[in-house]
């Protein structure tokens, strides 16, 4: 924890700490399902990290988003993401689960609604891609999110 800045009111004393980001990638997940929940046509998103790109370039290609903005502002960075209000549900997967070439059609039916609808968003030697993309090249890798 860090603290920020304090200041004195009256005879409290105020403090205002600042808690470091537990889950990037989690916390990126969630705030695009809530400004989708919440009709809004872009949101900010921050830290920034290089894999939340890699995250953000599949949901892109996959038309979840419209496109998303890197901001730099000389801490973590952050991401101004533009909405498509197609994002009905999307989460992060937890425990990371390994998963080979050929299981994906189980993990599919656990976690997306029906076949062929949403993607499940996979880390792979060659980074991160939808487990359509990795069935397509025959790899396996670890089950990071969804999103439907």
């Amino acid at each position: 924890m860090l603290q920020r800045s304090s200041s004195t009111i009256g005879i409290q004393k105020i403090s205002v700490i600042i808690m470091p980001a537990q889950n990037v990638l989690a916390n990126l997940l969630i705030t695009l399902y809530n400004n989708e929940m919440r009709k809004k046509r872009e949101c900010i998103i921050t830290p920034a990290s290089n894999f939340a790109t890699e995250v953000l370039n599949v949901m892109k290609n996959h038309g979840y988003i419209e496109d998303y903005e890197y901001i730099d502002d000389k801490r973590n960075g952050k991401f101004k993401v533009s909405l498509f209000a197609k994002i009905n549900k999307c989460g992060v997967i937890t425990p990371r689960f390994s998963v080979k070439k050929d299981q994906y059609t189980s993990w599919e039916r656990q976690y997306l609604p029906s076949y062929n609808r949403g993607i499940l968003i996979v880390s792979t030697s060659e980074g991160a891609m939808s487990h359509h993309n990795a069935q397509e090249k025959g790899i396996g890798g670890v089950l990071v999110g969804y999103v439907y």
